[in-house]
Order: C-alpha cells, then sequence, then structure tokens
C-alpha cells in the first residue's frame, strides 16, 4: 500500500448546505491537528472545530471533524473527514491550505476505494459496485449495484474457485504419488466437479447481458421513414425538446440519444435519420448510421405512419418478434388504423395529441424490463467479467477433453486463475487502472 498521505473533497464541487473533505494516509491525524491546533478527537466522534490555515491561523471555517484509526476505516488507513460549510470560497480555502501541508498531496481518480482494496477491505467486484451505485440513475441499477457491493458476485466467484482448488488438489495428489492406492471413485469425482462447474459458468454466461444491460442501459432503436414523427415521439417520451421537428422531411441526419428511466429501468431512446433513398452523401451517412445502430439496439420501435403502414422491404426486415411497432398520426387517420403490421402486433398513437402514448410507454417499458431484469442469481456487469468467465469456460472445457493428467491440471489451474482476475484474487495489476480511472475523485 502506498505511504503516501492523500485528500480530496468527497463531495460534489458547487454551492451546497456541507462539503467533506477526506485525508488517508499515516500523516492524516497530524494534518488535522496542524489545520485545528487541538489532539485528533476519540475515534468516530465528532467533535467542533475551527479549520486554521496552517500558516497564518486565520479560521477558514467552523466545521465537524472525524477520525477513523487504521484499520477500522475505509481505506484500511488512519482516515480523517472535514465536515464544512459548501460555499465555494471555503472549500477553495481549505483545499489550499490542506495542499500547504508538508507530505499531503491531491488524491486522484478512486485513491480511497484503490487503498481499499489494496487492505483487502473490499474486492475487485465490490469495487465496481461503488462506482456503479455512484452512477445509478433509476432504482433498478440501484438494487444491481447494492447487491454487488454486498458481496454477491464476489461470493459466487469464490465458491466456484474453491471448488477448482479443491478438485485440482485431488488431481495433483493423483499425478503425484501414482502408485499410492488412492479412492477409485476419485477420477470420477473429479471428472463430475468439472462437468458441473462448467455447467454453471456457461448458465451464469448464458443471461443475454441482462445485467451489462442494466448496469448501462437498454438501447431502444427509433426506425422509420422520413416524417413519420420519430423526434416528435423521442421529444414526447422525453418530456422535453431533444430532438429537432421540422415539416420538411430528412431533418434527422446523425443519432441524437435521450436517458430514459421506465418504470426503475434505464433505457437510451435513439432518434435515427429517416430511412429512404438518400438524397445526398450526409443523408447517405445518416442512414448508414441508422442501420447501424438497428443492429445494435437491444430493442428496435419501427414507426410508420398509420395512414399508409405498410413498410418498404428494408423496414419490414428490421420487423421481428422484438420489435415494437407503432403507427404515428392516428389523429389524421379516418379510419382505424390495422392491429398488426408484418405479423406485429401494432401499437396506435399520435404524437402530437398524446394519444395512446401511455400505452406505448407501458409496452416499452415491459420490453425493457424484459431485456434487463434480474435474475434469481446475481448477472455479470461488465465486459471484463464475460472475458474473464469465457476464459474459465473455455480451460474446463479443455481440462474436461484433455486425457493427460498433467494437462487437465494447468487447464484447472487457468480456470482457477481466471476466476481469481475476477476478485482481485490474482493477477489484477493490468485491469487496476482501468477500473479507478472512471471513479470520481474522493471516493
Amino acid at each position: 500500500m502506498s505511504s503516501a498521505t492523500v485528500f480530496a473533497l468527497s463531495t460534489a464541487p458547487g454551492r451546497a448546505a456541507i462539503a467533506v473533505f477526506r485525508i488517508t494516509g499515516p500523516l492524516a491525524a497530524g494534518a488535522l491537528e496542524r489545520l485545528t491546533g487541538l489532539a485528533a478527537p476519540a475515534p468516530r466522534r465528532a467533535m467542533r472545530v475551527e479549520i486554521r490555515d496552517p500558516d497564518t491561523s486565520e479560521i477558514l471555517d467552523d466545521g465537524l471533524a472525524l477520525r477513523f484509526p487504521a484499520p477500522a476505516s475505509y481505506t484500511g488507513e488512519e482516515l480523517v473527514e472535514l465536515h464544512l460549510h459548501g460555499g465555494r470560497a471555503t472549500v477553495e480555502a481549505v483545499g489550499l491550505a490542506l495542499g500547504r501541508i508538508d507530505g499531503l498531496a491531491p488524491a486522484g481518480p478512486g485513491d480511497f476505494t484503490r487503498r481499499a482494496f489494496l487492505a483487502g477491505k473490499l474486492d475487485l467486484t465490490r469495487v465496481e459496485a461503488v462506482a456503479d451505485l455512484i452512477d445509478a440513475e433509476t432504482e433498478a441499477q440501484r438494487r444491481q449495484a447494492m447487491r454487488q457491493a454486498g458481496g454477491a458476485l464476489a461470493a459466487l466467484y469464490d465458491g466456484w474457485r474453491e471448488d477448482l482448488i479443491g478438485a485440482l488438489a485431488r488431481l495433483e495428489a493423483v499425478i503425484d504419488f501414482p502408485d499410492e492406492d488412492l479412492p477409485p471413485e476419485t477420477g470420477a469425482a473429479l471428472a463430475a466437479t468439472v462437468a458441473s462447474l462448467a455447467r454453471d459458468v456457461a448458465r451464469h454466461l448464458a443471461d443475454a447481458r441482462r445485467g451489462e444491460r442494466l448496469r448501462d442501459g437498454v438501447a431502444v432503436a427509433v426506425l422509420g421513414p422520413p416524417n413519420v414523427g420519430k423526434s416528435s415521439l423521442v421529444n414526447a417520451l422525453a418530456r422535453r425538446d431533444v430532438a429537432i421537428v421540422a415539416a420538411e422531411a430528412g431533418t434527422t441526419r446523425d443519432a441524437i440519444e435521450v436517458h430514459l428511466d421506465l418504470g426503475g429501468y434505464p433505457a437510451i431512446l435513439t432518434d435515427t435519420a429517416g430511412l429512404r433513398e438518400a438524397a445526398g452523401a450526409v443523408e447517405e451517412e445518416g442512414i448508414r448510421r441508422a442501420l447501424a445502430r438497428a443492429g445494435d439496439a437491444d430493442l428496435r420501435l419501427v414507426m410508420l405512419d398509420a395512414r399508409a403502414p405498410e413498410p418498404d422491404g428494408t423496414l419490414a426486415g428490421l420487423i421481428d418478434g422484438g420489435a415494437l411497432v407503432v403507427l404515428n398520426k392516428t389523429d389524421l387517420c379516418d379510419r382505424p388504423p390495422p392491429a398488426e403490421v408484418a405479423g406485429a402486433a401494432a401499437i396506435p398513437v399520435s404524437a402530437k395529441t398524446g394519444d395512446g402514448l401511455d400505452a406505448l410507454t407501458g409496452r416499452l417499458r415491459a420490453a425493457v424490463e424484459g431485456c434487463a431484469a434480474a435474475g434469481a442469481s446475481p448477472a455479470p456487469t461488465r465486459l471484463r467479467h464475460r472475458l474473464a468467465l469465457e476464459a474459465c469456460l473455455a480451460a474446463l472445457e479443455r481440462a474436461a477433453a484433455q486425457p493427460e493428467a498433467e494437462l487437465r491440471a494447468e487447464d484447472l489451474r487457468a480456470a482457477a486463475a481466471a476466476l481469481g482476475r475476477l476478485t482481485g484474487r490474482v493477477g489484477v495489476e493490468d485491469v487496476l487502472d482501468a477500473i479507478f480511472r472512471d471513479f470520481c475523485i474522493g471516493k
């Protein structure tokens, strides 16, 4: 662990009732004494203090100080918190005063949580859950992050790793003591353990990326011909003007994203260029991007004019069992729109009057929840998890097919190492920077 003492503002910058500075490291308590002229308070007891400039003794603020001694702190080190008034000038003055204390340095992104990991307070899945809790925008995202922060993923992966290490120990006994009378069922038990683990990992991976979709947001592409009302619908669902609406066809040239909270589930709605024969190079690029978004989307919302609901070849190819078909401009219809289009149930709406939007929102919410709802067991939430699990599964499958005991043992070690990288038990130096660089400073 680093011996440096670092500090940071842990609350959001800007005008606020309270601002909190954190100081962690061996000089934390000494820094508090420099700022207050008082001995550090008793552990985990708030003490009212006057924060003073260490050079001039000028009073900078009147606040609270708390001390969390090592190892019973978030970072596992000596940790001090200063609770101050949240004015910009106060925060700036105290930050400058901390920077003038010998041995203190500003913290970098994620320094406090990184030290907690290095001290063994958190495994990597819990570290990632801390970041996800900070970034959570919907209730479902918060629940998933809390579940992961509580150790659900770590317990699952550590349990698999323990089973693997146990199987490897039995295999090593067979290799090292070939002349011993080991139980005849040892080989069969080993094969059953490896097969069972492979099934569990494969089942865990076959979750349609639910955890990642919930963490990142379900991607919904809004597609259709020009001037059908896609931008109007996006504005209506977002309840604000995020896309330009005009009578002229082809005004949307690039993909425009808006984030929605649908019953606690996150969705990223993308307004795309109208699909037609391009009238120029710019529109052609917009159409190319629209089709690319259609291919990458978790859900497709295909919008058609209720007065002429038959899709052309390109749009018809985008309507499948998972697409939502929306018939817009029902306020201009002189007869009821069809109940189905290209074999899919159609949802009639008027983005102009709002008719049918509640029904559409309900259908969209159900579809998004179907993509991202949590299952009974925790799900991988990042690409890093998925890659390590795929490496583990590949190693287990190689081990099951390997006739040579020594090579089988090597494959089991590779599988155990892949699981260890998930929680940070082994070989994580190459992923630490990538994880912590996305943290806010002060966490």
